[in-house]
């Protein structure tokens, strides 16, 4: 019987030649809510309607901080912040949901919510992405942001921004491999979690 060493090589030569993506690793980045999809948190956002939708009718839609993970609650400081980052942008040139928000001080409050489901998964040749010469990934999923501003429990203002679907190639080359340096390999892992 051959010594198990001699059975490595071969391995380690097939593995190599067929590039055996289902090796390569894949990440996962998902922030738990009651929305499994875009369409979902989209369509739950679009019942909101400033002065009309109270609190409790927000929180009955999902959008309740001490419920739904991955909320943070702002107070009018922080619209104050987000809104007029800079002296140029004066109160008068917001929207009057937030004019009020700031005018009612601790009277307002403001829920953030920033959800993602992102799947990464590495693709390409197993050995040259090992070894740091090539690599590949695929990235699919879907990104949703919503600022919902309250004053005395009635929605006065909303606003949101996202990317309903997410399908990306991320492609990285390094020439000289294991030898590249450790700050450029760096660079290497922003272009992708699974990098």
């Amino acid at each position: 019987m051959l010594p198990l060493r001699s059975h490595a090589l071969p391995l380690l030569l097939f593995l190599a030649l067929t590039g055996c993506a289902n090796l390569l690793p894949m990440a996962k980045s998902t922030d738990n809510s009651p929305w499994d999809s875009f369409a979902e948190v989209k369509a739950a956002y679009d019942r909101v309607q400033p002065f009309a939708t109270t609190q409790s009718e927000l929180q009955a839609l999902g959008f309740d901080p001490f419920k739904t993970p991955n909320m943070q609650i702002l107070n009018y400081l922080a619209i104050i912040e987000k809104f007029m980052p800079n002296t140029n942008i004066t109160k008068e040139d917001l929207d009057t949901g937030l004019r009020g928000c700031i005018d009612a001080k601790n009277g307002c409050v403001a829920y953030e919510l920033k959800l993602q489901k992102i799947k990464s998964r590495r693709e390409g040749n197993l050995f040259l992405d090992m070894l740091r010469f090539r690599r590949e990934a695929h990235q699919t999923g879907w990104r949703f942001t919503a600022l919902i501003v309250l004053i005395d429990d009635v929605v006065v203002y909303k606003l949101w921004d996202g990317t309903p679907l997410i399908d990306s190639e991320l492609y990285k080359r390094n020439p000289l491999g294991p030898l590249q340096e450790p700050a450029e390999l760096a660079g290497d892992a922003a272009l992708v979690g699974t990098f």
